[in-house]
Parts: C-alpha cells; structure tokens; sequence
C-alpha cells in the first residue's frame, strides 16, 4: 500500500495519502526508515534531512521553513516548521489605494 507520494520532484517533502503508524516503513530519499509517530492523511514527511532555516517546498514552491530539525522520514508540521502561506493569507480585504 503507498502511503506517501511526491507531487513535484522538487519538493523536499511527501505528503501522506495513507494513515502512517509508528513504525511503519516510509520509504524517502536514500532509503527506507520507520515513523517515529502515526501521521494522518493530508500531511507532510520530510523527504530529506532538513535543518531550522530550510525551505520547506511542496508543488515545487516554498510553503514554509523549518524552525526545528526533522529527520527524513519525520512529520513535518506547525510544531517544527513554519507556514508562509498562512502568514500571507488573511480574510480582510485589501485597503483601497489613497
């Protein structure tokens, strides 16, 4: 069963398509490695090791960077990365120009 695809082969991360239990085998750049945790459908796996300050790219584009360390293979979220596109999108609308 895949449990992990690559939509852009410029991304440095795999988002899950089916749940992961700790343990399981993730196969990521370089090899196969156990989760270290469950991850539910819809999130990221570092592909790679990244590092605080990395780039996080998913579609071939920067969605984040990373403020903590993740191993290849490690969930990649809001508790070890940080998301430009929620920063950069807001509900009010612009300001009219003066």
């Amino acid at each position: 069963m895949t449990q992990l695809i690559l939509l852009h082969e410029d991304d440095n991360v795999l988002v899950v398509v089916a749940p992961v239990e700790a343990g399981d085998p993730l196969t990521v750049a370089g090899g196969t490695v156990p989760a270290r945790e469950g991850i539910t459908i819809g999130h990221k796996v570092a592909r790679k090791a990244l590092r605080p300050g990395d780039r996080v790219i998913k579609y071939g584009a920067p969605i984040g960077s990373m403020i903590a360390p993740a191993e290849a293979g490690e969930w990649v979220h809001l508790h070890n990365m940080r998301s430009d596109y929620i920063a950069a999108h807001q509900r009010a609308a612009p300001k009219e120009p003066e």
